[in-house]
Parts: structure tokens; C-alpha cells; sequence
């Protein structure tokens, strides 16, 4: 198994192959997790005092908080391994009139 590094800002790196989902933190439930986390020692904050744009949950449970978009980092997890997130297919008889 390789290992997938990818630059998540200010000189930071991370393991793709680590991460389960890449979301955005402004909902609510983000917002509980982060905290939760915060308090069990569980995040890694990679914003070097930016403002929280991305926050990546891995499978050990650890939550990594980027200050890089979530579009920016799957864009750049993408252009290393082309095909690897899945774009939607156009729905059932989305062409007939």
C-alpha cells in the first residue's frame, strides 16, 4: 500500500490514504465534533493561526483542521491520482424531452 501525501497549506502535509471525509466547518455538527475533538486531544490544527476552511477526518478519529478549501484539497488529491473521486453520473432520462 502507498502512501498518498498531500500539501494541505503553509508547508503541512497529509496522508489521503488516512483520510475518510474532507468537509466544510461551518455547520453545527462540524462545529461539535471539532470541539469534542479539542477536548479528547484528537485535533491536529494545520491552519497556522489562518482562519479553518477544511476539516478532515482520518480513520484513527483524529480531526485535521486546514485552512485550505475542501475543493482545493480534493482538486489537489485528484491531480495526484486522477479518477479517484467520483464525479456524479447525469440521471436516468435527464436528455429526453
Amino acid at each position: 500500500m502507498s502512501i498518498e501525501l498531500v500539501h494541505i497549506g503553509f508547508g503541512n502535509i497529509l496522508a489521503m490514504s488516512r483520510a475518510i471525509a474532507i468537509a466544510s466547518p461551518n455547520s453545527a455538527p462540524t462545529k461539535r465534533i471539532i470541539h469534542d475533538g479539542r477536548n479528547n486531544g484528537k485535533v491536529i490544527d494545520m491552519t497556522s493561526g489562518r482562519r479553518t476552511k477544511a476539516v478532515i477526518f482520518t480513520d484513527s478519529g483524529h480531526i485535521v483542521l486546514a485552512a485550505l478549501a475542501p475543493e482545493t484539497i480534493a482538486s489537489r488529491f485528484q491531480t495526484t491520482r486522477p479518477g479517484i473521486i467520483a464525479k456524479p453520473e447525469p440521471s436516468e432520462g435527464a436528455n429526453e424531452p
